[in-house]
């Protein structure tokens, strides 16, 4: 089971860091994704994470805006957010698989998601 928090309204420029609590499987052996999807948008691949944090790879509209991280021991993977644009608006979810991946179906499990809402 994956949990988001860390949603919420904030102004253009501002910053959030959203979570995703991880819990009946073993985290540390998988892959984490973020994806977001906009109202009449499909979901979108903004960032994903190894299983050892070593590799990261990042969607290129948030490229050096936006930072994935894990804490294993804590079984929670993180999605700072900086710079944030008008066009970020969109629920945020979570997801883990067995590799790093831009696609959307490569991962098995998923959050509920979490809404982002900047005004500009």
């Amino acid at each position: 089971q994956l949990v988001e928090s860390g949603g919420g309204l904030v102004q253009a420029g501002g910053s959030l860091r959203l979570s995703c609590a991880a819990s009946g499987r073993t985290f540390s052996s998988y892959a984490m994704g973020w994806f977001r999807q906009a109202p009449g948008k499909e979901r979108e691949f903004v960032a994903a994470i190894s299983w050892s944090g070593a590799y990261t790879e990042y969607g290129d509209s948030v490229k050096g805006r936006f930072t994935i991280s894990r804490d294993n021991a804590k079984n929670t993977v993180y999605l700072q957010m900086n710079s944030l644009k008008a066009e970020d608006t969109a629920v945020y979810y979570c997801a883990g698989g067995p590799v790093v991946a831009v696609i959307p179906g490569r991962y098995d499990s998923w959050g509920q998601g979490t809404q982002v809402t900047v005004s500009s």
